[in-house]
């Protein structure tokens, strides 16, 4: 079975490029409690109100949220592409607004390590994606495993997620650090949630890019800012996505500003190195290090 899924791979990826665009965005955080799955339902909320097809995968695996927060309780879990040989198909989970999801599942007692077998089953799986979205958001689990390092440094782009607080800007840049080490050509961006005010949030960020110029040489972007809003927690508590719940808040408006803008930046290429073909030969080429 293993040697029939990677010559799947191989084949799939000697394939001339579908078309479509699909961009691979990871999510990260250096700790957690810093609003990353809230941004990561709610955004994709914001690129389908834009018209773009979006999958999220929840790769917080074992403590997923992403179900919570649309308030629905999913079938399945991405440990079941192993363990009960599921497809891609069979685990993905509807959301609102024709956004579909992949919960990581929660609970587990097992720690979930990706070994050969494993991560090319997944990978065998993930690569049915090529074309079928136009994002597929990776929302991973705070820290740097070595499993979930290697999903964040082979998607095409990184929006690592920061609050104001300094115990939060000090694991960002941590963080940082690290997957510039590991990959200095990963693009990464900074969210700045929670914060008072876009001028709050501006000089958090550059604080950020200041330090990361002098000590790692490296141009971080900022994706944005979100303003602290009562709506965010009110439609958690509910189990509903803000930007739904609440269309004309602060936070709703302000994330439609940053689709906008994630939707006429630079312009996305699929070639051998990015889409769903360049996260999966990164991801095989991270394996055998």
């Amino acid at each position: 079975m293993i040697m029939d899924q990677a010559q799947r791979l191989r084949e799939f990826l000697q394939q001339k490029n579908n078309p479509k665009r699909t961009r691979v965005m990871a999510v990260a955080s250096g700790k957690g409690g810093v609003g990353k799955s809230n941004f990561s339902a709610n955004f994709a909320l914001s690129l389908t109100s834009l018209g773009q097809k979006v999958v999220i995968m929840d790769l917080d695996l074992g403590m997923a949220n992403i179900n919570i927060l649309f308030g629905l309780t999913p079938r399945h879990h991405i440990l079941d592409l192993m363990e009960k040989n599921l497809s891609i198909w069979d685990i993905m989970e509807p959301g609102p607004k024709g956004i579909q999801y992949i919960s990581g599942g929660s609970g587990f007692q097992d720690v979930f390590q990706l070994d050969e077998i494993r991560l090319t089953r997944i990978l065998e799986q993930m690569e049915k994606l090529h074309g079928y979205a136009d994002t597929i958001l990776l929302d991973m689990g705070a820290g740097m495993s070595t499993d979930s390092l290697r999903f964040i440094l082979a998607a095409d782009e990184i929006t690592l997620i920061t609050t104001p607080e300094p115990p939060a800007i000090t694991d960002a840049y941590s963080t940082l650090k690290i997957l510039h080490g590991k990959n200095p050509s990963t693009p990464i961006k900074l969210l700045v949630n929670r914060v008072q005010s876009n001028q709050e949030g501006k000089q958090v960020a550059e604080n950020i890019q200041l330090v990361a110029k002098k000590f790692l040489d490296y141009d971080v972007g900022i994706f944005g800012f979100l303003e602290e809003d009562n709506h965010i927690l009110q439609a958690v508590k509910k189990q509903v996505p803000f930007y739904l719940e609440f269309p004309k808040s602060k936070a709703a408006k302000g994330l439609k500003a940053m689709a906008e803008g994630y939707l006429s930046g630079r312009e996305f290429q699929v070639d051998e190195d990015s889409g769903m073909k360049g996260f999966i030969r990164k991801l095989l080429h991270f394996g055998r290090q």
